[in-house]
């Protein structure tokens, strides 16, 4: 197994620590990561190329923004115009309201074929590599891969 280990280093830049491999590590964990600092420290983001995991406050694990990759949809044939759906980013999580996908154009590239934005309501630990669905109602219109 390659070696993964690397700095803790906080939204700021600041190395606070050392870890013993990113693939320890997901975006919103708290616990285990080996530091003290007074105050609550989660996984903001990991960059495997880095071999760094940066860590920073609750503020930081919000997004209002995701993008989706091979996108599939299911109730609707095309996304022609913005949406307003509910977005599941967690298996037991509650969707989010409100929340709008629209069709972003973009170029053509490797496995990136069906790119689409997902701008919903504040939400946290949005991680790449995940797959998340979107609903109108209990219809699912579609799902697709964090990007």
């Amino acid at each position: 197994m390659p070696d993964t280990a690397g700095d803790l280093v906080t939204t700021n830049g600041d190395v606070i620590g050392e870890h013993g491999g990113v693939h320890n590590f997901t975006v919103g964990q708290r616990k285990g990561l080996g530091v003290a600092t007074g105050s609550p420290l989660y996984v903001i983001q990991i960059s495997g190329a880095k071999k760094q995991v940066i860590v920073g406050g609750e503020e930081h694990l919000y997004s209002r923004t995701l993008r989706a990759r091979r996108v599939n949809l299911i109730s609707v044939d095309d996304l022609r115009e913005p949406m307003r759906v509910a977005v599941k980013i967690r298996h037991r999580h509650e969707p989010a309201r409100p929340a709008v996908i629209e069709q972003v154009k973009t170029e053509r590239t490797g496995d990136d074929e069906n790119p689409r934005y997902l701008l919903m309501s504040r939400n946290a630990a949005i991680t790449p590599g995940r797959r998340r669905s979107f609903y109108d109602g209990d219809v699912v219109v579609g799902g697709g891969w964090i990007a």
